[in-house]
């Protein structure tokens, strides 16, 4: 017999810019930074020019760092007697935990609070998830996290 799930999300970072639309900001801002250069160059402030390319190298790396930390994923499921985080990194190495859903309560005062974050709580041990989403998407996660967890907890009284 199947256990019944009471839970199961995909947590994931907001993607950024496709491939397209990144290479066509970096050629923008590199277009911009060569013709201010020319500019620069031509009235004799030569020592500028240098820092124009750093700041193009420095969106480059920003926008790389940024596409590969979207590759994040956090698995929550709550099942009747476990409640699995399942986290997998940007190189895709996944990290798992098992909890015992009896001993879990969700974690998030005050949503409004900018930067509050969502936990699960267990025997005095913390998880954090959802790191990477807005503060809505917090609130709204732990809500359905609460209810789900009240459900299983229902369910498994007798």
């Amino acid at each position: 017999m199947k256990e019944r799930i009471y839970f199961d999300a995909i947590l994931e970072p907001n993607r950024p810019l496709g491939p397209l639309g990144l290479t066509l900001v970096i050629g923008f801002v590199a277009l911009v930074s060569f013709v201010a250069g020319i500019v620069f160059i031509l009235h004799g402030a030569w020592p500028v020019t240098p820092f124009l390319g750093a700041d193009v190298l420095l969106l480059a790396l920003a926008m790389r760092a940024s596409v590969r930390a979207a590759k994040r994923r956090e698995h929550l499921i709550l099942a009747a007697n476990t409640f699995l985080i399942e986290r997998i990194n940007p190189r895709g190495i996944a990290r798992r935990e098992e909890l015992n859903p009896y001993w879990l309560r969700v974690d998030h005062d005050d949503p409004d609070l900018l930067g509050c974050e969502l936990a699960l709580v267990s025997r005095g041990r913390r998880w954090i998830v959802g790191s990477f989403l807005g503060a809505e998407e917090r609130a709204s996660l732990a809500g359905a996290l609460r209810k789900a967890l009240g459900e299983a907890k229902a369910a498994a009284s007798p």
